[in-house]
């Protein structure tokens, strides 16, 4: 995993380089809906003995993405946090509230005509907040660690006119966290979902 991440902020580095020499500024910025939906097997806890669920959610989303050359572009991912129901075997046992920005190097197969479809692969960092424990988990404390993980995104851009576009996209994302109850390790988490939605964005 350290490799592969490593690997991926090299990638990064490199593609961002050429921004500070560009001559001309070229940004496309959009707001969107999107649902993050987590795998269908989250894992087990507890030495096996618990089955972890995480349901799905939808939320508001920025995407804002700099290209250095007409094909190529450096894009950043940001949303409104999303909300989530863990349970375990079943018994809804917290809700959970996560953040996953996300920068991705993409490239764009027909930038500048009517459909542009797009692929991309990228870093994401997801924190995980505003725990509240119930259920079998009700009267403990349950953490989730911070994950680092590699990104993966396809889309299509379609365009309005010279300014305006509409964007669907569907986007893999690396995520696992280890879960602690009142400090104990009882696990890793395996989140990995599929974030896919709609947008509109403006050229600038």
């Amino acid at each position: 995993m350290t490799s592969r991440i490593s690997a991926l902020c090299a990638l990064l580095v490199a593609a961002l380089a050429p921004v500070a020499h560009a001559q001309a500024e070229d940004w496309t910025f959009k707001v969107g809906l999107h649902q993050v939906n987590p795998r269908s097997d989250n894992g087990a806890l507890a030495g096996g003995t618990l089955a972890a669920d995480v349901s799905g959610d939808w939320r508001p989303t920025f995407q804002l993405e700099y290209f250095f050359t007409p094909n190529w572009g450096v894009e950043v991912l940001a949303a409104t946090p999303f909300q989530h129901d863990v349970r375990l075997n079943g018994a809804k046992a917290a809700e959970v509230s996560h953040l996953p920005p996300t920068v991705s190097l993409q490239y764009h197969f027909h930038p500048g005509g009517r459909v542009s479809p797009f692929v991309g692969i990228g870093l994401n960092y997801t924190a995980f907040f505003d725990i509240d424990e119930t259920g079998p988990l009700a009267g403990t404390q349950l953490t989730l660690d911070k994950s680092w993980g590699a990104a993966a995104h396809a889309g299509v851009d379609f365009a309005l006119n010279d300014r305006w576009l509409l964007s669907a996209d569907v986007r893999w994302m690396d995520i696992d966290t280890d879960a602690r109850v009142n400090g104990a390790k009882v696990g890793t988490v395996n989140i990995d979902p599929l974030a896919y939605g709609l947008a509109i964005g403006y050229r600038f």
